[in-house]
Parts: structure tokens; sequence; C-alpha cells
């Protein structure tokens, strides 16, 4: 540790050059990494998010995460999640290789809310700790995956009793500022568990049992720079008396709409790259600093890793940061690309960090060996390369299994690929309780994985096939005319401007690529989302130019993803009735397939409700999630019934109960493969679309903006479904509307956009 004073950190934070920081913290970091036999490695844990309620007795101006019983009740959300709730997402993430739990909660809810102390004296805890503790020992003996406990305040005692559950625990510090938590206003106003002396004193008590314990410091929270370096230094402290704080996150602040603290501004990059920097220095080389991946755009974590930085905490491939939703994380393939970038290689390790797995006798509870020996490896202490999470570690007489006696529902939603083509079938012709039942658990899932938020992307259509070189009546269009409606949709909000269609054979295949650049060059800020795989096959061949280099001439063009759509089932009998003008089945698997390959992401659909059976139904859904298997290339998948047909798969069944069984079973089916299912509410009106929200949906699409300029050139003109509006219909169904960007992340406006 070093022996900077609050005065010298303070000072280093206020004025030091940011170069000469990065240079020290770099050096640091390297020296540490060196000293603990992992020299260029940066680490992460892999890891399932389990938001097991939340209520919360604070007050917090910044938080999304709470609710209020009256709230849960409306969403028809569970006051604390049921044994059944949380064994479906942490299975879904066992299977895709999550060695970590981690449960987050809101502190002590029991006293604020009598419906929170009513729930537990019915299911027989004595406290939401208590249930807490039920929970991590449920999970390690079910599923073998380790809890992280990140419960809120708790006292000495708590402390002891959870140790046995989890082989690390966690609070961050936040700050130890007395002002924003004494003054009207401040961001920890009215929430007792922030005032910084209780939570200095838990971290403390933490140290004194032995607990492998993560905390950290949040920017930007309205706390002053001093606050910062005191904060920083009483970790450090903390640390020296017991030796047990294995990482320290350092966390930028980020605002998000409907909170108090909504205008407030995000914590500025070059202030949170020195207070990274800063942390290294005060913390020393042997601290793991972390810092959040998922609250940073790709291009800055190069600067964090500069600041020093040796781990990026947890990182989920299936469960939504809750706590940040508007934050999606990104791909572990991407965060390892990004690692490597700056120079180290990407390692897993798990929820307790190598040093303290080392020293299990002294650092973890015996109960836990057993469970740790298996995921660790024994000479790094780092997760084993070969390890894969068993399927239980216990004979609990505590801890029943639900594995064994799960119905059909349940297994969909525990492990969607035990399943065969009958049982799935079986649930896409649901009806009655069985349908509700099958939805219910649906939207379930998609509340524990993806979160409550729906998105929605600002956005304009341009219809290709109207491209002429020389226009004549509307709807043709030329360059001049893309152009203006580049820079209009800019002008208007949009982000994207998605164009599709095959040109006409008169026209010169080589206008693709010059419809792109134009448009790119009209409008640099509109991420160009552009020509379905039908569309990429004619320019391939029109132009004599193959596959990948067509692919290649696009990304050059500007082409930034491309639709998934073109098909309506992967199949040639329904191609044949009901399509036969669209791309080859498997010429169309071909295209989708190298588009991924070449870097490029897409959406995913089906068109359903005409000729095909269920049978087809289910082939199609298993062929899109093989080609997720293998490039990992859609963002989201999109059930859309094909217009003028509207074919019922069970006769009898309501046109709703059609759509609604639809989205649940595409919710169900791909939980642990394409996060996010997509309600095509230009095909259903704005009040289904709604609705079906609630069967596991969670993205609306675009706004499809009709724009000022040639809306004409949209096929779906006419349809323009705003933010405003859309943000005022799912908040009916009490859910929030983030506006995103096309893959996914907060979207980015640059110079050409107002």
């Amino acid at each position: 540790m070093s022996s900077l004073s609050v005065d010298e950190a303070e000072r280093l934070l206020e004025s030091a050059p940011l170069d000469e920081l990065l240079a020290r913290a770099s050096a640091l970091r390297d020296e540490g990494l060196a000293a603990a036999g992992r020299p260029g490695i940066i680490t992460y844990s892999r890891k399932v998010f389990v938001p097991l309620t939340t209520l919360c007795r604070d007050r917090c101006h910044y938080c999304v995460f709470v609710d209020t019983p009256g709230q849960l009740r409306l969403k028809r959300a569970p006051l604390y999640m049921s044994d059944e709730q949380i064994l479906r997402v942490v299975r879904a993430g066992q299977e895709l290789g999550c060695k970590e739990a981690l449960l987050t909660l809101g502190d002590r809810p029991e006293d604020r809310w009598p419906e929170a102390r009513a729930w537990l004296d019915e299911h027989g805890y004595a406290s939401t700790l208590d249930y807490v503790a039920h929970a991590a020992r449920l999970i390690t003996a079910e599923t073998g995956l380790l809890a992280h406990l990140n419960p809120g305040v708790m006292t000495a005692a708590e402390l002891h009793d959870l140790r046995p559950t989890a082989p690390s625990m966690g609070m961050m510090l936040e700050t130890t500022s007395r002002a924003i938590f004494d003054e009207p206003g401040g961001a920890h106003h009215g929430s007792p568990d922030k005032d910084p002396d209780v939570r200095l004193q838990v971290i403390d008590d933490a140290g004194a049992a032995g607990i492998p314990f993560t905390t950290g410091i949040l920017v930007g929270i309205g706390e002053s720079v001093r606050d910062r370096a005191e904060s920083l230094v009483a970790l450090r402290d903390l640390h020296e008396r017991h030796g047990h704080v294995q990482e320290v996150i350092v966390q930028n602040f980020r605002a998000k709409p409907g909170t108090a603290m909504r205008g407030a501004p995000d914590a500025s990059l070059l202030e949170y790259i020195a207070t990274v920097a800063v942390a290294r220095m005060v913390l020393g080389p042997h601290m793991r600093i972390q810092a959040p991946p998922n609250l940073s755009d790709p291009a800055e974590l190069d600067l964090l890793v500069r600041a020093g930085v040796d781990d990026w905490g947890g990182v989920s491939p299936l469960t939504a940061d809750h706590v940040n939703p508007e934050r999606p994380w990104p791909h572990l393939d991407d965060l390892a690309a990004l690692t490597a970038a700056s120079g180290f290689a990407l390692r897993e390790r798990l929820t307790a960090h190598p040093e303290y797995i080392g020293d299990a006798d002294r650092w973890i509870d015996p109960a836990l060996h057993t469970a740790v020996r298996r995921l660790a490896d024994a000479e790094t202490g780092l997760a084993a390369t070969d390890a894969s999470t068993p399927a239980g570690l216990a004979e609990d007489p505590a801890v029943v299994s639900t594995a064994a006696s799960a119905g059909l529902v349940e297994r969909a939603a525990q492990d969607p690929r035990s399943l065969d083509d009958a049982e799935w079938t079986s649930l896409l012709t649901a009806r009655g309780d069985d349908l509700e039942d099958l939805v219910r658990t649906a939207d379930d899932v998609r509340r524990y994985t993806v979160g409550e938020a729906v998105s929605m992307v600002v956005n304009r259509n341009i219809t290709s096939s109207h491209y002429r070189r020389s226009p004549g009546a509307s709807p043709e269009f030329g360059m001049t005319d893309a152009a203006a409606i580049a820079r209009d949709a800019v002008g208007l909000g949009a982000t994207e401007v998605c164009v599709q269609g095959v040109l006409p054979a008169s026209e010169d295949p080589e206008h693709y690529l010059e419809l792109a650049r134009t448009i790119t060059a009209a409008a640099p800020s509109l991420h160009l989302h552009a020509y379905r795989p039908q569309d990429i096959a004619d320019l391939a061949d029109r132009a004599g130019l193959g596959l990948g280099d067509a692919l290649a001439a696009l990304r050059a063009a500007g082409v930034k993803t491309v639709p998934g759509t073109g098909v309506k089932i992967l199949s040639e009998r329904v191609r044949a009735l009901v399509a036969p003008t669209d791309l080859e089945i498997d010429r169309w698997i071909e295209t989708i397939t190298a588009a991924h390959g070449a870097g490029f992401r897409s959406t995913s659909v089906i068109f359903y409700g005409h000729v095909e059976t269920a049978a087809e139904r289910i082939a199609h859904l298993r062929t899109l999630r093989a080609i997720q298997d293998e490039t990992h290339g859609f963002t989201e998948f999109v059930p859309i019934p094909l217009p003028g047909h509207g074919v019922p798969l069970v006769p009898g069944r309501a046109a709703a109960d059609e759509h609604r069984a639809m989205v649940a079973v595409s919710r169900l089916f791909f939980a642990d493969s394409i996060r996010h299912i997509q309600i095509p509410w230009t095909r259903h009106g704005r009040d289904l679309a709604i609705d079906l929200l609630s069967a596991g949906g969670d993205d609306l699409g675009g706004t499809l903006l009709d724009g000022r300029v040639r809306p004409d050139t949209g096929i779906e003109q006419g349809l323009e479904f705003g933010l405003a509006e859309a943000s005022v219909r799912v908040a009916k169904i009490f859910r929030p509307l983030r506006e995103r960007s096309t893959d996914y992340r907060e979207p980015s406006r640059r110079a050409d956009a107002p």
C-alpha cells in the first residue's frame, strides 16, 4: 500500500497532468500483476445477476433499481423472487458458463414496507437477510454456482451468519461525504443505510469476520474532489487493518431518467479517468482496481486500462445490469478483443479473487471449500479453464430440488435446450390456463434477464427498391433525395436509417454501394442499417463481386448492421407456397452467416400465421439458434404475423392468444442465445403491441419517422410512433421506455446531429 495522504491524493486529483497519472498508475498495476504471478492479465467474473427483491427502505436520488409494493403489484411482479424464479435465471446462466450468482437487493425493506414483513413471515424468514442466506445456499446446492452477496448494510453478527453461504460479499462505500447525506437535496439524504460512518463500519466488520469484500466509490454524485481522496484513503486504511478488501470499484455516475438526479451531468470522462489512476496510486500495486466496462463506451476502455485497471468485475452473458439497465454488458468476445487491443489478456476468475482462494483456510468458510475447489484452478486460483458448474453440490435437507418435478413450462424456462420439438409444439399450441402459465413464465424470464426497460430506436426507413438513377413519379427517389432524407432524419433526432429492398434489374448494382456512401456522407452520425441477405446476394451476383467482397464493399461504404429479413419460414416448402421470389433458404443462411462472420450484426425474424405448421416454426427457431451459437450475430428476434393471412395455429384460439403464444415461446426458446424479443407494433397496432410486451417482449423496434422529406420512400409511411407517445403507453404497464441505438446501447449523436 502507498503512504499517500488525503492532501496528496487531492492534489493529484486536482492538478497532476493526466499523462503522468496514467504512466504511474500503469506501472504500479503492472508491478502488482507480476508479483501476483499473472503479468499481462486482466480478470473478470462470468456472472448471473439475481435481483432478489427491488424493495428497499432507502430513497437514493439516482436509483432506478427500487420499486414500491404498489408498483410491483401493478407490474404483476413478486415482492421477493421465489425459489423457482431464482433457479430459472441461475440455471440459464449456468448453461452459459456462469460461475457467480450476484445477489443484489434493497436494504432491509421490511423496516419500511409492511408487505415485505408479511411476505417474510408467511414464508418463514426472520428477515430479508435470512432469505438471502437461503437463496445463496439454494443456488450453490442446486447449481454449483458461487454466490456473491450484495445486500447492503449488515451488522457484525449478520456478516458472521452469512459467511458460510458465500465466498465473498460486497457493498459500495460510495463516498465519505457527509454533505450529500446530511443536507436536503443530497444524493443520499433520507437514506439511512448511506450514512458513510455506517458503511465504513460494515467494511471494517467484514474484515474482522474474515470475508473477502468488494467495495468502491461512486464518482460524480455531488461529492467533492477531497471527498474522493478521503474515500480512497479510508478504504486503504481498512484494508491495511484486515487485508480483506479484494477489489475496489471506481464507478462513474450515469444519470437516469425518472430519478431526482435525472438532470445531473454524468461524471466527466477525464475526472473519472484521473480518479481511477489516483485510486491505483493510493491503494498500491497489489489491490485489484475494477471499472465496470458497461458504464463506459468501448473506445474509453483503453483509457481505463492505462489508468491502472486490472479487473472488469462481473460481466453477464445472460442478465441485464439491473442497477444500470440502460447500459448493456459488452459481449465477452468483444471485451476480450478490447482488452487485447490494450495489450492484455482477459481471464476469468471466481467471485473471490485468487489471493483469497489460495488462502482458503483463512478466508473461505469450510462449508464452501468443496464448491470453490470444483471451480478454481488449483495453481492460479482463477476460474479453471475446463471447469463447468455441476448440477448440484450438496445433499442439503433444507434445499429441495425442483428440477425433477418441474413441469414443461418450468423446464422450458430453466433449460430450453432440453425440450424436443413435440414439447415446444405443445407450448406453442397452449390455450386456457396452460397459455396463461406460459405467458406468465416467459415474462418472468424477461424480467429477470433483460430487465424491465422497453427499448426503441429513433429511425427512418428507406425502401431501396424505389431507387432510380433518374427518378420519376412517387415513390421513386434518387441520390439527391437520399442525402436530403438522411439530413432530415438527423434533424428530427433519428440515430438510424434502415435501407432495404432489391434494386430493380435496370439499375446498376453499384448503386447499392453508392446509396450507402451518399447517406453516410450526408449524415455521418446516422447508423446505417442496410440490406437484407437477398439484397446482398443481388449485389454479389450482379456486380460479380462474390459474397465476401460484396460484404467488404458494404462495410467500406458505411453500412454498420444488416436487417435479417427477407425470409418468412426457413423451409423450401413454405417459400414455394408463400414467397417464391424470396432468396432460397440455403442461400439466405449462407449470406446471413457470412455477414456475421464479416463483423455485421443483424436482426432475425419469423413471419408466421399462414401455411406453416407448428413443427416448421420450431424448426425455424432451431436453425436461427444454431446460427447464433456459431456467430453470436443476432441482436434481436422479431416474431411477425404475415400481413394478409392471419391463419391460426390452433383453430378457435383468439388472435391475440396466437400472438401471445408466439412471443412467449420466442422468449423461452432464445433465453440463452438471443437477448431481445421485439414486438412489431406496425403489424399488431399500438394497443396489442403493448399487451404483447407482457408475454416476454422487451423492445418495440423503431419509431419509423415519416420525415419532412419524401416520406413516401418508406414502406411503412404514415405509421410513425414517437418516443413521447410510446413512453406514455409503456408507462401504463409500469415499465420504463428507453431510447436505444441499433445495437442496443445508448444512442450517441455526433457533430452533424442537432
